[in-house]
């Protein structure tokens, strides 16, 4: 499957490189063989493997432990009651339950093994995606591949990228029957048209306008912001000038009541 897809992709590219006249350059990586000749990864690998040995060995441990049950169960069946084999029999299944648990929790798609293995191996992937864009660029190549990979292709260059035509094209696909003028359908053609390059040309205009505009609205709200700084500072020493000019009335009048008290108990 794998070959029929790289063939495809070469003929794909073959093709594409005929119509743009450009040559394309491709490279590939083997992660396995990266993994292996890692130290660090062997090292944490092998203690991942001792920690998988100990974890078969309970999960064996426990499917004996429940076919000693199962096999004691049956010896024992005509000396016991009805309800005793069904005590029984209920105990048995609750082991299995729990053991099947378990094994689940170890080794199922969302477990424990699965868990620590790809926590293990996402440095290694990390500093490989690094260094494949590094080397990448510095090569000129256009696509990177895994051999030993589902997904297969870890690097593309930004110019193969054509997920915001495919996109337009859809958004226009739909909007296609409300085009009545013969230069609305011209437009639209032209647009349709326009090359991973010319689209790359406009959507860094566009960005550059996107820009300039957050620059102006982030200058506007940076003076609104300094503005209503300096009328909360204003409306502050207001009311702190009002309570002064209010509290100084207060001890006039507390002054002036306490002088005509004073001449009341005088008289």
């Amino acid at each position: 499957m794998k070959r029929i897809l790289l063939i495809s992709l070469i003929i794909f590219l073959g093709n594409f490189e005929a119509n743009a006249q450009k040559s394309f350059r491709i490279g590939y990586v083997d992660m396995e063989y990266i993994l292996e000749n890692v130290p660090e990864y062997q090292e944490a690998s092998a203690q991942l493997d001792t920690r998988v040995k100990d974890w078969r060995e309970v999960a064996a441990k426990n499917r004996s432990e429940i076919a000693a049950l199962k096999e004691e169960l049956e010896n024992e069946k005509p000396l016991l009651t009805k309800e005793l084999i069904e005590e029984r029999e209920e105990e048995i299944a609750y082991r299995e339950e729990q053991a099947t648990e378990y094994e689940q929790n170890r080794f199922g798609p969302n477990g424990d093994y699965i868990i620590q293995k790809k926590q293990l191996i996402r440095p290694i992937q990390d500093q490989v995606f690094t260094a494949v864009q590094e080397i990448a660029k510095n090569r000129n190549l256009d696509m990177v591949f895994d051999r030993t990979s589902e997904s297969g292709m870890i690097y593309a260059s930004r110019q193969l990228d054509v997920s915001d035509q495919v996109l337009r094209s859809i958004n226009r696909a739909s909007n296609r029957r409300q085009l009545d003028s013969k230069e609305e359908i011209e437009e639209f053609e032209r647009e349709e048209n326009r090359t991973v390059e010319e689209d790359a040309e406009i959507a860094e205009k566009e960005k550059a306008v996107r820009d300039n505009k957050s620059e102006r609205e982030a200058l506007i709200e940076e003076r609104k912001r300094q503005r209503d700084s300096i009328k909360e500072a204003r409306q502050r020493e207001f009311e702190e000038r009002r309570k002064r000019i209010l509290e100084e009335r207060q001890r006039r009048k507390d002054s002036i009541q306490a002088i005509r008290n004073q001449k009341d108990t005088i008289n």
